[in-house]
């Protein structure tokens, strides 16, 4: 359940993202490379950014634009590597 819920959480700022920069095009005179190379990863970023931190400070509700109302839960303590 972990790497669904981490899975999610990374996909909806990234759908987010290029939604805004999608938007953006519209709205601006800018050159598709410079759009998809700069904006996407820009807008995406600071939409996880804002929601993230609305959800520690703010309300856990803010997860939900997210994907998921929490973020992933992992077991505390260092991994073991599988023996040879």
């Amino acid at each position: 359940m972990n790497i669904y819920l981490s899975l999610l959480r990374t996909g909806v700022p990234a759908l987010v993202g290029w939604l805004a920069a999608l938007a953006a095009r519209y709205g601006l005179d800018l050159d598709p490379s410079a759009l998809s190379g700069v904006l996407v990863p820009l807008a995406g970023f600071a939409y996880y950014a804002l929601f993230r931190f609305a959800e520690e400070n703010v309300s856990p509700t803010f997860g939900w634009l997210l994907g998921y109302a929490r973020p992933p839960q992992y077991p505390g303590g260092k991994a073991e590597l599988p023996a040879r």
